[in-house]
């Protein structure tokens, strides 16, 4: 099993909203490449998602569903996963498909692409 990096600093999950994005119903994953050996994960649960309870309870599912795909996480690559309000209810597995199948999008070519810089 792959170990992850996780991400802390403001400025990594600022430099992943740059990168190559995927979006399913429960969350939408960042990424971009990195320097560091291990790929590197974090979370992000806006207050738009509802109160700290709910919001603890979809990060707690999104890391659930990242540990799952670990060994899908490539190294020197930075991940961010942003949490909606629908993984909340979603199927475990559902959230782990997903999540897998997002994963094999941001690193194709038919990815939307890098972000523009403002």
């Amino acid at each position: 099993m792959q170990m992850l990096r996780q991400l802390r600093k403001r400025a990594e999950f600022v430099r992943a909203a740059r990168g190559i994005r995927a979006g399913r119903s429960a969350f939408s994953l960042q990424a971009i490449a990195s320097t560091g050996e291990m790929p590197g994960i974090g979370y992000t649960v806006t207050k738009k998602t509802g109160n700290s309870p709910q919001r603890n309870r979809i990060k707690r599912r999104l890391r659930a569903a990242a540990r799952a795909c670990a060994a899908e996480f490539l190294p020197q690559n930075d991940y961010v996963i942003v949490g909606r309000r629908e993984a909340l209810v979603a199927n475990f597995a559902a959230l782990v498909r997903d999540l897998s199948s997002s994963i094999v999008k941001v690193h194709s070519t038919r990815a939307d692409g890098p972000r523009k810089p403002k």
